[in-house]
């Protein structure tokens, strides 16, 4: 445990923290309410877009724990994988990009919609925005409906905050946070490297995260 002599953070998001913390709100809520509605989808192949540390992951694997499905990484999927989806109802593909096999996925996804399976495949940029040789893939991908997590507002800011520096044993008064929440950039990974910055350079100087430590590291 860290000698920090600092306030713990008087503020009430408990209710809006769901399976395993997952933060709801106007950026993510759209998604999370359409994955409760399963199996009541107007089609089978879904799309979750979102950049890096958005929660995407955190979303597959809190609809894995209420459905039966199983999850592949699409950066290593291989011909073996495609023997495993024979049991399953839900196929998540994470982490697609262009570097995909292109004909197993094809392939995948043929499979999937002769048995009337659900594919939800997560990715950065949309997979119909996404540069495919090969030219039935480019039309499945017309196919899919699209989610997209978007950035993050100030309240999710400020969750995301809290949980990385309670994450880290470290508790901030809310004036901080609220501070930096008015500042840091709008991005996922920015967030995530900040709270990892202010730490570093709080331990370096042995001293607890003041203004001077916040505005040293958002570069003010």
């Amino acid at each position: 445990m860290r000698d920090l002599d600092q306030k713990i953070i008087k503020f009430d998001y408990d209710k809006n923290f769901k399976n395993d913390d997952f933060y709801l709100s106007k950026s993510n809520k759209h998604i999370f309410d359409f994955l409760n509605i399963w199996p009541k989808w107007e089609r089978n192949f879904v799309n979750v877009t979102g950049e890096k540390f958005s929660g995407k992951t955190h979303l597959m694997n809190i609809f894995l724990k209420k459905n039966k499905g199983i999850k592949f990484d699409g950066r290593y999927l291989g011909n073996d994988d495609l023997k495993k989806i024979k049991i399953y109802e839900n196929i998540i593909i994470e982490n697609l990009s262009s570097d995909v096999n292109e004909k197993l996925l094809y392939s995948l996804l043929n499979l999937a919609e002769q048995e009337n399976k659900f594919i939800i495949i997560t990715s950065v940029k949309p997979v119909v925005n996404i540069t495919f040789d090969l030219k039935d893939l480019k039309s499945r991908a017309k196919n899919f409906i699209l989610l997209n997590i978007e950035k993050p507002d100030d309240e999710l800011i400020f969750a995301i905050i809290l949980k990385n520096l309670s994450d880290r044993q470290i508790s901030l008064d809310d004036k901080f946070i609220e501070f930096i929440t008015k500042r840091i950039d709008r991005s996922y990974s920015k967030i995530y490297d900040f709270i990892y910055k202010i730490d570093q350079l709080s331990l370096k100087k042995k001293k607890s995260i003041d203004f001077k430590i916040i505005k040293e590291v958002l570069g003010e």
